[in-house]
């Protein structure tokens, strides 16, 4: 395995974090706008035809109703909450590689790498469930033709009026379940690729632009293959009118097996890997390319 950098500065993840979670939204948002108009659709009546046949039939009709502005609905929550939620990301990663070194140059094993992770997905939580919560309503609310939310803070206001902060952060739980594993995968995979690789000899920090777009697109997918499953459970339960699902993500569950069998839980599998490797190819490359930034400008920071 090749050696690892050292964790970096609460600064510099900061603003590499952030810039890499702006890049990552803006390339991946309209496939996300796809993937929750999919798994919240509703169950067609007996004898009618369902409101998308699939990922392609609900871009073209998105695009065709609402123009391109429809695929980016409710970008403005994850864009507000991406720098503090990528910068918190990467330095939970740092800090998790930091707690399990035993001194400054040990390099840990790739199940130390994913239990990293796992500490960054539950750092992240505290931001993504609010952003996600407000995203998905904001999402399906075009889609039904409906106008309650006038924007991302409206929705937020409402939603804290309604239920308090209960209702802005509806669905912790499931984030948590989302976030958590699938966070895990996703830096352990990227580290992994990155060391496959780095030529012999050469440091991890010097890999081309093409092999980080490789391995963060890459890691992107392994990340989503954990994650489809209780972000399907979360996207219905966030969307849900109030009192529905009493026993939360249990009775989502019962709900969507009885009725739609197992491969509900796979809704949105295409639309969500289509989107993940550019999204996430995007992600890491603006991280590292800011992060080069910044050790340029400020090596002693």
């Amino acid at each position: 395995m090749a050696k690892q950098p050292q964790p970096i500065s609460p600064f510099k993840n900061f603003f590499a974090g952030g810039f890499g979670g702006v890049c990552l939204v803006f390339v991946g948002h309209p496939l996300d706008t796809i993937k929750v108009r999919l798994q919240t659709q509703p169950k067609p009546q007996p004898g009618q035809a369902p409101l998308y046949s699939g990922t392609f039939d609900c871009f073209r009709k998105t695009l065709v109703r609402e123009g391109v502005r429809g695929l980016y609905r409710g970008m403005a929550a994850p864009i507000i909450g991406v720098t503090p939620m990528y910068a918190v990301c990467f330095f939970g990663f740092g800090l998790g590689k930091r707690l399990q070194q035993r001194k400054p140059d040990d390099v840990l094993t790739y199940p130390q790498l994913f239990a990293a992770g796992m500490l960054s997905g539950v750092f992240t939580t505290v931001i993504m469930a609010p952003g996600e919560r407000i995203k998905c309503l904001l999402q399906i609310q075009a889609a039904t033709g409906e106008t309650k939310y006038s924007g991302s803070l409206d929705c937020a206001k409402q939603l804290y009026r309604e239920a308090g902060i209960r209702g802005v952060y509806k669905g912790t739980v499931l984030t948590l379940m989302r976030d958590v594993p699938a966070s895990g995968m996703y830096f352990m995979t990227y580290e992994w690729l990155k060391n496959i690789l780095t030529p012999e000899g050469k440091s991890v920090s010097d890999l081309s632009v093409p092999r980080i777009l490789f391995a963060g697109g890459l890691a992107g997918i392994f990340n989503w293959v954990v994650a489809i499953p209780p972000d399907v459970l979360k996207s219905r339960f966030q969307t849900a009118p109030e009192g529905k699902y009493p026993n939360g993500f249990r009775d989502v569950l019962r709900e969507l097996i009885r009725e739609e069998g197992v491969a509900s839980l796979y809704k949105g599998f295409t639309a969500v890997m289509i989107r993940a490797f550019p999204a996430n190819a995007a992600c890491f490359l603006g991280f590292e390319v800011a992060m080069k930034f910044l050790n340029w400008i400020a090596p002693g920071l």
